[in-house]
Parts: structure tokens; sequence; C-alpha cells
């Protein structure tokens, strides 16, 4: 009778517990890109002091960073759903894009910025960069494992 007692009472322990993560929902809050925007605006004149006209020359850089980040994840989010990868030239096109992108951003940042804030703002997004490459890597190393656990399992 104990031990009967106490399996039921480990299994509602488990059940209640299960059940509470399951309730939990950690998804961000979905922002327009117009706030997305103001949002990184404010936080690169908190880090950078950035002046009102700085803000003003920078505001349409990010808006239209962010409105081509959208189309492209709602264009991969597309093909995901019809199962469909892109070929070898999609992703060269692509990926050089997002580089020429990146070299104009640099570019219009170098002009907007003084010396200082420019070279800070580099220092912020190598450091932002280096650990996205980090959760890469760990994200793909996720991978491996889990394919090599199902290998073994076979």
């Amino acid at each position: 009778m104990k031990k009967l007692a106490s399996i039921l009472a480990i299994v509602f322990a488990f059940t209640f517990s299960t059940q509470a993560q399951k309730k939990r929902d950690h998804k961000k809050p979905q922002f327009s890109v117009e706030q997305q925007a103001e949002l990184m605006v404010k936080k690169m004149t908190l880090s950078l002091d950035l002046s009102n006209k700085q803000q003003n020359q920078i505001k349409p850089l990010i808006l239209a960073k962010l409105a081509d980040k959208k189309a492209s994840m709602e264009k991969r989010k597309e093909a995901r759903k019809e199962k469909k990868r892109p070929t070898s030239d999609e992703v060269f096109a692509e990926k050089s894009k997002m580089l020429d992108n990146q070299i104009a951003m640099k570019n219009s940042m170098k002009e907007i910025l003084s010396k200082e804030q420019f070279v800070k703002f580099e220092k912020i997004h190598k450091k932002r960069s280096m650990k996205g490459k980090k959760m890469a890597k760990n994200k793909e190393k996720g991978r491996k494992g889990s394919k090599r656990r199902m290998k073994d399992n076979k």
C-alpha cells in the first residue's frame, strides 16, 4: 500500500510539472518594422551617444535593413512551406546581397558617426557577430550529435 501511494505521488508530481512547463510561452512579442527600428535607434543612442541629427539619419537606414530582412524571412518561410530547397546560385546571390548590404550600411555609418562613435559601433557589432557565430556553432553541434545518435540507435 505504501509503495502504491508513493508511486501515485511520483506520477502526480511528474504530471503536474510537465503540465506547468507546457503552459509557459517564451515567445517574444512581435513588433512592427517601425517599432523595431525605433528601439534599435534608441539603443544605439544610449550606447553611442547619438545626436538628434544622427538619429534622424540612422533611422531610415535601419528601417530599410529591417524591411529587407523581413522580406527575406518571409521568402524563406514560403520556400520552407513548399519544401523547396534553394539552389547553390540562389544561396550565393542571397549571401552576396547580404554582404553588399552590410558594406553599404558600414559606409553609411562611417559617414554619419564620428570617429570615436564609429570605433565603438564596430566594437559592438563585432561582439554581436561573434556571439551569433558561437550560437550557430553550438546549434550545429547539436544537430550533428542528434543525427549521430539516431544512426547509432538503428
